[in-house]
């Protein structure tokens, strides 16, 4: 198959030949239909996250089961699924207890002794998140996927697969936001409009939307902000407290950078919540008020909106089916698997949403 390859740092991907083993016992194959370029595969092309390589990266995709292992039993070839990096082992305490995307993920990888789902030659091949969607096809656990019944547009289901997911999953899932609430998100990409659309559907009664880029603040209008914030200007903390009754009472910060995390805290009012999405690069340490935790202000992690995936990601398509959450809206553009290093161009560039590969 045809794959994308991270070979070092800071160097482009190339489009490579790469082999793909059968399906193990629990693995199934998937013919990659569309898959999204998150800001995350960005963090280790840049270096910001250690990967061991060569890698194939991408994880926010959707596609058609092509084989199964023997003892898969939840879908079939022909079954057209969503991918989701949050894959479980389905026994382990975090699993039992209700929270799936805590997983250990022990028992969701080959061993050592077993050979490589991805190899070229005799050198094996990282996939990235358990996925590694910027190829022609995925092998994966089974846990890995959930069935989808409806005949939307692959681009469409491929977002669900990451950007909606976290985004959405923030909001409900792990801040819970309140109807009435007060919210302000950081970094108006694709995560942060999907935060915006979260809140939304949750019943904030204000939604103020913080980014330096005008094209983005517009969008952030159109996905459900009520008021937006130039973050070219500086002080954003203390717009947000002018606007607002002295701070939030929810924060999102979508960008991963020390500044936008303290920024996030410093907005809150008495007995607010900071939720922090973006992916901080590893080593970065961030410093908050102290005598503001006597005022019950907390700040918090989320990882991929805290999803239960396999009820949540079929919940949002009904969201969409119903006018109420916007996914057409998301796609930029549409990129062949070539074109992936363009794709990161237009990222740092901040001119788009998300591009999609189609496949």
């Amino acid at each position: 198959m045809k794959a994308a390859v991270l070979r070092e740092v800071n160097r482009p991907l190339e489009v490579e030949e790469v082999g793909i083993d059968k399906p193990g016992s629990m693995e199934v194959l998937v013919h990659t239909g569309a898959s999204g370029v998150c800001h995350s595969d960005l963090h280790f092309v840049e270096g910001l996250y250690a990967m061991d390589m060569p890698a194939i990266l991408g994880h926010e995709a959707a596609g058609t089961v092509e084989a199964v292992g023997d003892l898969v039993t939840y879908v079939k070839p022909g079954d057209r699924v969503i991918l989701c990096l949050s894959v479980f082992c389905g026994h382990c305490e975090r699993c039992l207890s209700g929270r799936p995307v805590l997983c250990s993920r022990l028992d969701v990888v080959r061993s050592p002794d077993d050979p490589p789902r991805l190899s070229q030659g005799d050198m094996p091949f990282t996939q990235m998140a358990n996925l590694g969607s910027f190829a022609e096809q995925m092998l994966v656990h089974e846990h890995s996927v959930v069935k989808v019944n409806d005949d939307l547009p692959f681009e469409q289901l491929a977002l669900i697969g990451c950007g909606v997911t976290t985004g959405l999953g923030a909001a409900l899932n792990t801040a819970k936001v309140e109807p009435g609430s007060t919210v302000a998100v950081i970094g108006c990409g694709g995560v942060g409009l999907n935060i915006i659309q979260g809140a939304k559907l949750a019943g904030a009664l204000r939604i103020i939307a913080i980014d330096a880029v005008e094209t983005k603040l517009s969008m952030a209008m159109e996905f459900g902000a009520t008021d937006v914030v130039d973050a070219s200007g500086g002080d954003v903390d203390k717009k947000v407290r002018d606007l607002t009754d002295g701070g939030v009472d929810y924060s999102f910060e979508a960008i991963g950078k020390k500044e936008t995390a303290e920024q996030s805290f410093a907005m809150l009012r008495a007995g607010g919540t900071a939720t922090v999405v973006g992916m901080i690069p590893q080593g970065t340490k961030i410093e908050l008020d102290g005598p503001s935790f006597l005022r019950e202000k907390r700040i918090q992690g989320s990882s991929m909106g805290s999803n239960r995936f396999r009820t949540d990601m079929p919940r949002y398509i009904e969201f969409y089916k119903q006018g109420r959450l916007k996914l057409d809206e998301l796609v930029t553009q549409r990129l062949n698997l070539n074109q992936v290093n363009e794709a990161f161009a237009d990222m740092k560039e901040g001119h788009v949403a998300r591009s999609v590969i189609k496949f």
